[in-house]
């Protein structure tokens, strides 16, 4: 009789709780007699390609996280009730805990009593604030800016300009896994009840580098391998060996081996969705050579990996012809919905796909991942968590604030350019508004400016649901006009539907004057790298019709235009692939992870836009 994992979940659901009643009411024998009886009946079924120890070891951590999901949940339902309560208590917190601090004492943490009083004692902070004060930390001195030495120099994502070193503290990854991590299990598991089952989970995570400071502490992005905890990895794909490899390249291959062995596969899994369409991208690039892995239960010599990395992961390999002949069927078919084809039982694309990830969700849905649900769970930052997706059937892309993680303020998007700028508290915000989000967290970031706007789309209880609209840092103006990426890329998306025939892969924009004298226009102007499929070449007419479907959506570019204070916009189509080497290019001069990296949508540097320039066709 051969187990499904239906079957499996439905029969050990009903020997553990019969286990706890032996092990309370029952003598220690009977107990031993009753889970050797379960053994048994779970041995003489057969599941292909997993050990009982394995399914019951997910079984246990998946139980583990929802029951703690549960319990979070209704503390944070409770929160949403008294929001001004629990955010007042959340800020004397953490300014009780850092009192001590050179940096608490010189704000006189312990003076302050309420939420008002920390307003007017404190500052509203950018990253300058705290350079300073984060060197001496990297230098060793203790009680700096927080009580306790942190875990990570945590290195930003550098997407709005270079990238930034922050303190990260087992407070912040605890917060993120409690209310982020475990919150949204629970949601994901009522919206999705077939991700219940023990079916695997194949996650695209690279293993990052990780440098020292001056005092011994690591300095890298704030993101933990899944290897971190030999539990968890019963939940992947990919063994623990494949995190030894460094090689992004090398490690998105064996990513893709093991999950193609399994054709049961249950969810795809990234931070963003940016980096599932990247890998399944590889995918159709490199079939062959995986399927031949497959086929003859080997790994290609063309890796470049360790001795004893490839005689571990050699030994999970065992020739699977069948498998290789399901998975040549399915890719001689072509690539259009591949992800249901090869994987029959995946119910869930797990990434985030708001904000610059939007596009890659689209096309995702589109092409790769036809008729797969998708659930984007967090808002989240190097900062900390910030907000969690309760809504996951929803397609706009809402995220609760997390009223227990950090203590928010508000500056509305009219005052952002203040020289001091009032800010307002969770519940004195207004449906239908924007707002710059600044955050006082745990691991001594005060009144920060994080960058990011974000719209109130609604309340849950008293507590906020926003959605995110833009960063600071990544509009475009030449003239003061600050167009935003959200109202760019509405209108890219119309302008590529009257280029017939093609479909967005890529985008980034350049502001003219990055380039000296080699813009070739006089007037200042947008200079955009577009990479589409479906197409080779754009005629000048074509082009022209972004520039004039912006000048439709933005009163104030057109005003511009029409002045000729701004030049005709300059559209560069680029070579495929050409997003994916600048990234390459960025992450190799940066300290930043290939988990945490976005694609900026406005490039400063001359060095990225004359990259791109170089791929134009």
């Amino acid at each position: 009789m051969k187990l499904t994992y239906e079957r499996f979940w439905i029969i050990l659901s009903s020997c553990i709780p019969f286990l706890g009643v032996t092990i309370i009411f029952a003598p220690v024998s009977l107990f031993l007699l009753v889970f050797a009886c379960c053994m048994a009946l779970l041995w003489s079924l057969k599941i292909e390609n997993r050990s009982i120890s394995s399914l019951l070891t997910q079984y246990v951590a998946m139980k583990a996280v929802c029951w703690l999901g549960k319990r979070q949940r209704y503390k944070m339902e409770k929160g949403t009730q008294d929001i001004h309560r629990v955010q007042e208590e959340t800020l004397l917190q953490r300014l009780r805990k850092n009192s001590d601090t050179d940096y608490g004492k010189r704000y006189q943490f312990s003076s302050i009593k309420d939420t008002k009083s920390f307003r007017e004692q404190h500052p509203i902070t950018n990253y300058v604030h705290y350079e300073k004060f984060v060197e001496r930390v990297a230098k060793g001195e203790q009680k700096v800016l927080i009580s306790e030495k942190p875990l990570i120099l945590a290195m930003t994502s550098g997407t709005s300009g270079s990238s930034r070193m922050l303190l990260s503290t087992k407070d912040t990854n605890k917060d993120f896994f409690l209310q982020g991590v475990t919150v949204c299990v629970d949601a994901m598991r009522q919206a999705f009840p077939a991700t219940e089952s023990l079916q695997k989970t194949l996650k695209f995570f690279y293993s990052p580098l990780f440098r020292q400071s001056e005092a011994g502490i690591p300095i890298g992005p704030n993101s933990s391998t899944p290897a971190s905890s030999k539990h968890m990895l019963h939940l992947y794909t990919t063994p623990a060996p494949v995190y030894q490899v460094l090689n992004e390249r090398d490690a998105l291959y064996l990513h893709l081996l093991f999950g193609l062995k399994d054709k049961n596969l249950g969810i795809l899994e990234s931070n963003f969705c940016s980096t599932i369409f990247y890998a399944l991208r590889a995918l159709e690039e490199h079939w062959k050579d995986l399927v031949m892995d497959v086929e003859v239960g080997m790994i290609s010599s063309a890796l470049s990996l360790d001795a004893d990395v490839r005689s571990a992961l050699e030994k999970r390999m065992k020739p699977d012809p069948e498998r290789a002949a399901e998975l040549t069927a399915q890719f001689e078919k072509g690539f259009e919905g591949i992800a249901l084809r090869v994987w029959p039982r995946l119910h869930l694309v797990l990434a985030v796909d708001s904000g610059s990830n939007q596009i890659y969700g689209e096309m995702l849905r589109q092409h790769y991942c036809k008729d797969v649900l998708f659930y984007s769970p967090f808002y989240a930052s190097t900062e900390g968590l910030i907000g969690v997706n309760l809504w996951p059937l929803e397609e706009r892309r809402q995220y609760l604030l997390c009223p227990h993680s950090m203590f928010c303020e508000f500056i509305p998007e009219e005052d952002i350019v203040s020289g001091d700028p009032r800010t307002l508290l969770m519940e004195e915000l207004q449906e239908g508004h924007n707002y710059e989000l600044l955050v006082t967290n745990a691991s001594g970031l005060y009144r920060y400016r994080v960058g990011d706007v974000v719209k109130v789309v609604g309340f849950h209880n008293q507590c906020p649901k926003v959605e995110f609209q833009y960063r600071l840092g990544q509009l475009l103006s030449v003239r003061g006009e600050k167009v935003s990426e959200s109202l760019f890329l509405g209108a890219l998306k119309r302008a590529v539907n009257l280029w017939l025939g093609s479909k967005l892969v890529d985008y980034c924009c350049a502001e003219s004057g990055i380039l000296g004298n080699a813009s070739g226009v006089a007037q200042p102007h947008y200079l955009v790298f577009v990479e589409l499929k479906g197409v080779r070449s754009l005629t000048e007419e074509q082009r022209y019709k972004l520039d004039q479907c912006l000048q439709e959506d933005s009163e104030i570019y057109r005003s511009y235009r029409i002045k000729g204070s701004i030049g005709p916009m300059r559209v560069e189509l680029v070579r495929s692939g050409s997003f994916q080497e600048l990234k390459d290019h960025m992450i190799v001069f940066s300290s930043v992870s290939s988990n945490t990296f976005k694609i900026p949508r406005v490039v400063r540097r001359k060095e990225f836009a004359d990259f791109l320039l170089q791929r134009a066709s």
